[in-house]
């Protein structure tokens, strides 16, 4: 075929890609994005409109080592509820509308959030912030009162009014957000006020869902 003859197929192709790459991208058919107040601003959260957009690298590779990269089960503890996006938006909607009543934890370590963001609406509290052997038993009993509304009498605690509390890390292969979770069942804190965005935020990035820059 000669170059003119090639040159109709290219040409439609083209337009064909042109095209696809104009196609709607909601967060479901009802629902194109959704506002959310992050650090006291607004901030919309909707997916790259780019047909073609690709996942960021940091969340490309497939094979990390483990340990202690290993693969963490669907459900983490008895009456902890694993969380999805669509779930994690909820989450953001009641943050929102000031219901202070829950909390979305990033769990991570400082060098991810400067790398990737943080997820709007989210509250950073790294995995050693509750750990004993990174934080004193005094610090950890202050993040318990003074964050979560816990209440302390003596050697025992009150959970009746703390929050329910979302965490998340880098993904299913990351440990982070599952040891604070455990951490907190070991502290007494309740299971059905504990819930875990599994995916965190390779599927977050993998739907193409904005991330909000975190100051250094």
């Amino acid at each position: 075929m000669s170059p003119r003859g090639l040159l109709g197929p290219l040409l439609a192709a083209l337009a064909l890609t042109a095209i696809a790459a104009d196609k709607p991208v909601g967060i479901t058919a009802d629902q194109p994005y959704l506002d959310v107040v992050h650090e006291g601003r607004l901030f919309r959260i909707q997916r790259d409109p780019d047909n073609f957009a690709q996942i960021d690298p940091d969340y490309a590779m497939t094979s990390r080592p483990c340990p202690p990269y290993c693969l963490q089960p669907m459900q983490l503890a008895p009456g902890v509820e694993t969380l999805g996006e669509l779930e994690v938006l909820e989450v953001l909607k009641r943050i929102s509308r000031r219901d202070d009543s829950v909390m979305l934890l990033d769990s991570r370590e400082e060098e991810w959030l400067q790398r990737s963001g943080i997820i709007p609406g989210a509250v950073h509290m790294p995995w050693t912030r509750l750990h004993p052997a990174h934080a004193d038993a005094e610090a950890i009993a202050d993040t318990l009162q003074l964050s979560f509304g816990a209440a302390r009498n003596g050697i025992l605690w009150n959970f009746e009014n703390a929050k329910t509390l979302v965490f998340y890390c880098n993904g299913i292969w990351c440990g982070q957000s599952p040891t604070n979770i455990r951490q907190l069942l070991a502290l007494g804190y309740p299971a059905h006020k504990l819930k875990w965005y599994r995916g965190g935020m390779q599927s977050w990035k993998s739907v193409g869902l904005p991330t909000a820059p975190v100051k250094k």
